[in-house]
């Protein structure tokens, strides 16, 4: 598995994990999963450059995240479509990453964590969120 597919899942633990707790610091609860996972350097420095992003803009990716997603309240979202969709949204708004694997990776998140109806409904949303944010 690539570095950067490791980091991806690595910041979408401490994300699930964050918003189970509602309300701690991030990089905290970011930093207590990864070292209870030995997770390497490489990839606390990757998924940690994400999570940096996702809590810096989270105000504004949920705004975008809720002008896709018409039919459905972030908050009734489960918790693992929501921090795959937040975290795949902060990796759009960073813009180093091609989008196409930006929503690739992400659908694999949400294959591996959630269930196949959870990777349809990421994949219908992010396309969406892409396209709105010029990036598709």
């Amino acid at each position: 598995m690539r570095l950067e597919t490791r980091a991806r899942s690595r910041a979408l633990q401490a994300l699930y994990a964050w918003d189970l707790r509602g309300g701690q610091d991030l990089e905290r609860v970011a930093t207590q999963i990864w070292d209870d996972l030995s997770v390497a350097q490489e990839e606390r420095k990757l998924a940690g450059a994400l999570l940096t992003t996702a809590k810096r803009e989270l105000r504004e990716i949920d705004t975008l995240l809720a002008d896709v997603t018409t039919n459905w309240r972030l908050e009734r979202l489960g918790v693992i479509e929501r921090c795959v969709l937040r975290l795949a949204a902060a990796e759009l708004r960073r813009g180093e990453t091609p989008p196409r694997v930006v929503l690739r990776e992400a659908i694999r998140l949400a294959e591996r964590y959630g269930n196949p109806d959870s990777a349809r409904f990421v994949n219908g949303v992010l396309d969406a969120l892409a396209r709105k944010m010029g990036r598709l």
